[in-house]
């Protein structure tokens, strides 16, 4: 099969590939964010997409939703680190093939690759056994991109723009974009430190 692979931890990224590969797949791109994964997908339509969630620009999840939404035939696997049952809803949503938990992705990553070129879903075992439903803070989080969510946990941390840039390898520019349309999306009144304040109210247990 021919194979794209997408995480901005270059060992992570070297480390999936090299199983990929040993498993007598075809790499045929690699990318570092998200746009640059979506970008290579349409150019060179791989049969599946092995995507981490967390990463700069458009996270793993906006890259299966527009994917989705672009009607391609790519097949998306995730690589994640978080068990949250809010995830891995949003990734049933998108229409992802595979979920994996990534310590569990030595063991997993070659039976998942098996399965999704069958036409088959699969979960990792691990996953199903310990996903952690988050807290209901109404639907309000839900309405929240992956980095928007994460944008507002660094804020009820006090964190400033420029260190939230700083920790998601993004411009200032970028966040505060990302805090516009938080703003929007929330339907919070437009006053100073409105973000903050809803920021602290909500996102404490998440």
């Amino acid at each position: 099969m021919n194979i794209l692979i997408a995480d901005d931890h270059p060992f992570t990224l070297q480390g999936t590939q090299g199983f990929v590969e040993s498993y007598g797949h075809r790499v045929i791109a690699t990318a570092s964010n998200g746009l640059a994964a979506l970008n290579l997908i349409q150019l060179r339509q791989p049969e599946i997409a092995i995507l981490d969630i967390n990463m700069p620009g458009m996270d793993g999840l906006d890259v299966a939703r527009s994917t989705r939404e672009m009607r391609l035939k790519t097949k998306v696997i995730l690589l994640t680190m978080h068990n949250e049952m809010t995830l891995y809803n949003k990734a049933k949503e998108y229409g992802v093939y595979g979920y994996i938990l990534k310590e569990y992705a030595q063991s997993e990553l070659e039976k998942c690759l098996v399965e999704v070129e069958k036409g088959n879903a699969y979960v990792s075992d691990a996953l199903i056994q310990d996903l952690v439903v988050t807290r209901d803070t109404g639907d309000e989080l839900s309405k929240l991109t992956f980095s928007e969510r994460k944008i507002v946990e660094l804020i009820a941390r006090q964190k400033t723009t420029k260190q939230i840039a700083e920790l998601l390898f993004l411009s200032e520019k970028t966040i505060e974009g990302h805090r516009s349309n938080i703003i929007e999306k929330l339907g919070l009144p437009k006053e100073k430190n409105t973000l903050l304040k809803w920021a602290l109210k909500n996102s404490g247990e998440q």
